[in-house]
């Protein structure tokens, strides 16, 4: 006998009873006052655009405040940064609580000791051409020993919509959102990545530096925000992952792997952004050459020979772009 988990839900109660809100046939909601959310809260205390949970490949659930005013709690304390959520948390929105319930996989097996019931997982994948952008925030864990909790929250909850913003307008289909870093995926046709393509990523890229920047200029930090990003392209497999009722679609392999190593070795080499050998091929071919992206041999984790790299900073990239938004 084929056995599903409960889907996961937040429970609202109100006083006509519970109403339950599925966390299903996405793997990503927002919560917030405005109409365009995925739950709409008509609570005053609410921000417009105030939370979003997001689910990640292995199943777990993040919350992520989304610089709200009046904050987002669980369990009575405030997010400042994206918080791991277990089942029966207690969340808290301006003056609306709700619970979280989801059955983790563990507690399933742990209900069906003594059966052969099994939870199904499906996954389909394809292997497509794509390309990774991971960018992260420097010097993060600093900053939350320096700056008060909800200063904390409404940057990095500024910096993570405004991000999610900037990827899904500049063609991104997937973004994550992994502890102080955010991770976004274009998906390209079989073998091709075309010059708008390529564009649109560095575009993004230049956007969510500028976006960095004005968050330094808006709040009374210790110190600059900054960031820095690897990007890498090449095949990946990438579909539907997960158990039974809640798919995620997310790719896997090698090139996402790489493109974190990449991120990392920026503060190896000091610089802000590292690139895959394939994705500066393809810069290449609109004409990279005139940007001062230098070569770099780097030790990437986890890989036993020394990888290459094209490196260069956010004002190199900067006047880049201007440039091609210049050419005919």
């Amino acid at each position: 006998m084929l056995k599903l988990q409960p889907t996961p839900h937040l429970v609202l109660r109100t006083e006509a009873g519970n109403r339950y809100l599925p966390l299903a046939g996405s793997s990503c909601w927002t919560i917030g006052r405005s109409e365009d959310n995925n739950f709409v809260l008509p609570d005053r205390w609410i921000s417009r655009n105030h939370a979003m949970l997001q689910r990640m490949e292995n199943g777990e659930f993040y919350l992520i405040d989304l610089g709200s005013r009046n904050g987002s709690f669980v369990n009575g304390r405030r997010v400042s940064i994206p918080v791991t959520l277990q089942n029966g948390d207690r969340l808290t929105f301006g003056q609306t609580e709700l619970a979280f319930s989801c059955q983790s996989s563990l507690d399933a097996a742990k209900d069906d000791e003594d059966s052969d019931d099994f939870t199904a997982t499906a996954a389909l994948h394809v292997r497509r051409l794509i390309s990774v952008m991971v960018v992260d925030i420097r010097s993060f864990t600093v900053l939350t020993r320096q700056l008060e909790d909800h200063i904390l929250s409404e940057v990095i909850g500024s910096w993570f919509r405004q991000s999610g913003e900037i990827l899904r307008s500049h063609g991104s289909w997937v973004d994550k959102y992994i502890g102080d870093a955010v991770m976004a995926v274009w998906f390209h046709s079989t073998q091709k990545v075309s010059n708008q393509e390529v564009i649109q990523i560095f575009q993004a890229l230049s956007a969510l530096h500028q976006v960095t920047e004005d968050l330094s200029q808006r709040y009374p930090l210790p110190f600059p925000l900054r960031i820095g990003a690897g990007v890498n392209t090449g095949y990946a497999m990438v579909g539907n992952t997960g158990s039974g009722d809640r798919p995620d679609y997310t790719a896997l392999g090698d090139t996402v792997n790489a493109a974190f190593r990449l991120e990392s070795s920026t503060k190896e080499i000091g610089m802000d952004i590292a690139l895959g050998e394939t994705t500066y091929q393809h810069l290449s071919a609109i004409g990279a050459s005139e940007a001062p992206f230098q070569a770099y041999t780097v030790n990437l984790k986890g890989y036993d020979s020394p990888t290459l790299t094209y490196a260069s900073t956010f004002a190199h990239l900067h006047k880049f772009l201007h440039r091609k938004r210049q050419d005919p």
